[in-house]
């Protein structure tokens, strides 16, 4: 699979394009006037506790006080249990690492508060599989948590003593400062979802400065080079905080390790130093913009070639490779072409189509997505596809299709939360397996967490996709004026029939006279001429006036206007 990312980078904003053989499957985009905000860092001040939801508002500086709950703060409760919640239905496997004197959790002053985090959250790690090891600790029971793998099925390991969580109104009050990370972005009419696990990225690692573990990607199959790396980094991390070995770390050398170390760890300290004397509600760190953020987390030796077509921008990214990813210097290259950069990869025609409600397979099925504000539902079916056995194998085909599309479709819609997949029915068994299957291998290659239910004898398939930034919709439409969001309009005959019982009702109110203009839209005044003349007569008769409509193209359809009334003589 030939895999390659498009930057087309401007002073208005920056796209950026992720393509698997000429398929666009993700796409990226921040513009100057608004950046991402997830992965920054605030200094932030409670506004309010409310005990009943077990969470606070949190004013980091932005119009929306941002959303804390109870399980993304620390409270000071041992164990690994709030880390395996947070994991949910990844597979994690735990073993003890040698225990240092320093083991304990870290502690942050802030204002004489003590913050203190025991936990890993792995939840704002972009991995999709972490082998975490675990700093056995004098507190801890050394147990292993069970997890939960992929697809409902689950490895059976001890279960450490579940600790009860202290309550909000116990660990935070009004008006106390704490350091909080962004986790997911503000949307719609939602704050920022906040946490308290800070996680620190980098080229190879992710800094966990207030945990005491070491979490190694899955994805790194190798028992051996695990081992190794587990070795290198318990080494060179310092007596406070965890790391998490990214996948890309795989095959680097100690020295390179020890760069990330060392750059990630001298990031927290700045970073706790400046929040000493920064007022709350103040911006502590701010995340790598979109380009240099794409390169961290998506260029790898799985990419064959990284295109950018802005001078300035391509500079930044061949500096920051040079620094942490040198031997892939020689993929990078400056798109000179006079065609824009994105027709000629042909991204901008797949861009709009991802936006539409309808989206076609190549054997002729259609999906059709429905968006609701948490819930998105995807109905299959085979269109304009016919087969040429039977039916099962015609359902099959359509299926499996559909499987592979509807995967691709999420990513690069960027759609989260609950997710229903409506399937045509299936009779055999084998069938739904096979489908259930390949979505599930599909999943496999979207580095947002998501967990899946096996499709049920009815074609269901309900899932879950975690996302922190907004929708690809969100990102490039706005609400329609005419509709609000609804996506239909009333119809020409119910405008106008609303219009003439609006008329009804003003005439009233009007001083009496023998001729009333409206003003109306050209489609009601026509569609009221034309078909509903015998009902504007009747209310002519009724009102004993003369009522003459006149089109007027900055009239909403279902508006009027009374413009003139001639008193009687």
């Amino acid at each position: 699979m030939k895999r390659e990312i498009v930057i087309n980078a401007s002073t208005l904003e920056v796209r950026v394009g992720l393509l698997e053989d000429g398929v666009l499957t993700e796409f990226h985009l921040e513009r100057n006037e608004r950046q991402g905000l997830v992965g920054n860092l605030y200094k932030g001040k409670v506004t309010r506790v409310l005990p009943g939801m077990q969470a606070a508002f949190v004013d980091i500086g932005l119009e929306k006080a941002g959303f804390l709950h109870v399980s993304d703060f620390h409270t000071g409760v041992e164990g690994f249990g709030s880390a395996a919640e947070v994991i949910g239905e990844e597979d994690v496997e735990t073993e003890p690492i040698p225990d240092r004197d320093s083991a304990a959790p870290q502690t942050i002053a802030i204002n004489d508060q003590d913050i203190t985090d025991p936990d890993l959250d792995l939840d704002e790690i972009d991995e999709e599989n972490i082998d975490v090891a675990v700093a056995e600790e004098s507190t801890a029971d050394g147990a292993a948590p069970l997890a939960q793998a992929r697809g409902g099925r689950a490895r059976r390991r001890r279960r450490p003593e579940r600790r009860s969580r202290l309550p909000i109104e116990q660990v935070l009050k009004r008006g106390q400062d704490i350091i909080v990370q962004v986790a997911k972005e503000p949307m719609g009419t939602k704050g920022a979802r906040l946490t308290s696990f800070v996680s620190l990225p980098g080229r190879h690692l992710v800094y966990t400065p207030t945990s005491n573990h070491i979490g190694i990607s899955r994805r790194i199959e190798s028992a051996q080079e695990r081992q190794r790396l587990r070795a290198a980094v318990g080494e060179l991390r310092p007596d406070q905080g965890g790391f998490i070995v990214r996948t890309v770390c795989e095959g680097v050398s100690k020295r390179e390790i020890q760069r990330d170390v060392s750059f990630l760890t001298k990031l927290w300290s700045s970073v706790v130093k400046q929040a000493e004397t920064t007022p709350p509600a103040s911006l502590l760190s701010r995340d790598l913009d979109v380009a240099l953020r794409v390169v961290r987390d998506l260029f790898s030796s799985d990419i064959d070639r990284l295109w950018c077509d802005d001078p300035e921008t391509y500079e930044r990214i061949v500096e920051f490779v040079q620094s942490y990813m040198p031997r892939l210097r020689s993929r990078i290259a400056l798109y000179e072409a006079e065609e824009p950069i994105f027709d000629h990869f042909h991204i901008e025609a797949q861009i709009d189509r991802a936006l539409e409600r309808k989206v076609w397979l190549k054997s002729g099925g259609y999906l059709v997505f429905d968006q609701a504000e948490a819930l998105c539902a995807i109905d299959v079916n085979t269109g304009r596809f016919v087969g040429k056995r039977n039916q099962d194998d015609t359902v099959l085909k359509t299926n499996l299709e559909a499987a592979e599309e509807v995967v691709r479709q999420l990513r690069l819609r960027n759609i989260g939360g609950i997710i229903i997949v409506d399937f045509i029915d299936m009779t055999r068994e084998a069938d739904r397996k096979r489908v259930t299957d390949i979505l599930a291998q599909a999943l496999k290659r979207d580095k947002a967490r998501s967990s899946m239910l096996r499709i049920s004898e009815l074609g269901l398939v309900q899932m879950t996709r975690k996302r922190t930034r907004e929708s690809l919709e969100e990102l490039l439409t706005e609400q329609c004026p005419t509709c609000h969001g609804r996506r239909v309009v009333k119809s020409v005959a119910t405008l106008a029939a609303d219009v003439l019982r609006g008329i009804h009702r003003a005439a009233g109110r009007h001083p009496r006279s023998d001729l009333l203009v409206v003003k109306v839209n050209p489609a009601v005044a026509r569609y009221l001429y034309d078909i509903g003349a015998k009902d504007l007569g009747v209310l002519e008769q009724r009102l004993n006036i003369k009522i003459v409509l006149r089109s007027t193209e900055s009239i909403e359809a279902g508006a009027f206007e009374l413009v003139q009334s001639t008193a009687a003589a």
